[in-house]
């Protein structure tokens, strides 16, 4: 069975071209959890986390779906990993809205292109794939010089698993000012990080990792002062991580609730919580 879902060849050369992609395939007992195993061992600096998401943290990331404005929505789920948060989405997404997953790493698009519940759900809440970077996408280029560029679609809701603690600072703002750019006014973006990454970075890969780690933790609380609307910590899963909610610039009160199941950032201890998901609440 294929599903009308369509997969975005988005690269360098190719960024139109679609084709139906999504099929349902066979999924073994546990094996997500052993695949995402073998891609954080392989690959952590982009997979980020040992083991996909537990139910606490995926709920975390789909507040401002599951509190909702009465219209249809848009949403970008950045790094989708095995799927954990993407069936979620596709679970209380309605007919009429569209889920747009980026995942980067073949393997786990694979994954995705082989899920039947998305193969069975994503006809009616419009369901695309493009396995490729989010800066790859034809909207998420850098606008011209002359203040042209790109036009493409924008987000109501952003979900994000980069692991950000993994990258520099200079490629961590970039990527959270591509983020709220590709947000319409007043959009909302969740994304999260462990608990107490900075005092383990520092002790397994020295002080110059730790350097770095620090500086890229001022860079996310820095976007969190300027647009944050509250976190949360979800102590259940393991590790606790700590859920972060953005909110783009304008658009007023969007109304809906959102965001109001996320209260406001309690004091962040040192080597507290910091941003560094997987690629994907997978």
């Amino acid at each position: 069975m294929t599903a009308d879902i369509t997969t975005d060849m988005t690269t360098d050369q190719q960024t139109s071209r679609r084709r139906p992609l999504f099929r349902s395939g066979p999924v073994r007992a546990g094996g997500d959890r052993l695949l995402f195993l073998a891609e954080a061992l392989r690959t952590f600096h982009t997979t980020g986390a040992p083991a996909p998401s537990g139910p606490g943290l995926v709920n975390a990331l789909v507040v401002p779906v599951t509190s909702r404005p009465d219209r249809a929505l848009s949403v970008l789920e950045v790094g989708a990993g095995t799927g954990v948060v993407t069936r979620r989405l596709a679970r209380v997404l309605r007919p009429g809205d569209r889920l747009h997953v980026v995942e980067a790493n073949p393997r786990f698009a694979e994954r995705l292109r082989q899920d039947p519940e998305l193969a069975r759900r994503g006809p009616g809440i419009g369901l695309r794939l493009s396995p490729c970077r989010v800066e790859e996408l034809p909207e998420g280029r850098p606008p011209a010089p002359d203040g042209g560029g790109p036009e493409g679609e924008r987000y109501d809701v952003i979900v994000s698993g980069l692991p950000f603690t993994n990258f520099t600072p200079a490629q961590v703002r970039y990527l959270l000012d591509l983020h709220l750019r590709l947000l319409v006014p007043g959009g909302e973006l969740t994304w999260f990080g462990y608990l107490g990454t900075t005092t383990a970075r520092t002790l397994v890969a020295g002080p110059g990792r730790g350097a770095r780690h620090r500086a890229v933790i001022r860079q996310l609380r820095s976007f969190e002062a300027t647009y944050g609307l509250g976190s949360r910590t979800v102590w259940r899963n393991l590790p606790p991580p700590r859920v972060h909610l953005l909110r783009a610039p304008g658009g007023g009160d969007r109304g809906g609730g959102r965001g109001e199941h996320l209260p406001a950032p309690a004091a962040t201890p040192a080597g507290g919580p910091t941003g560094g998901a997987a690629t994907g609440g997978r």
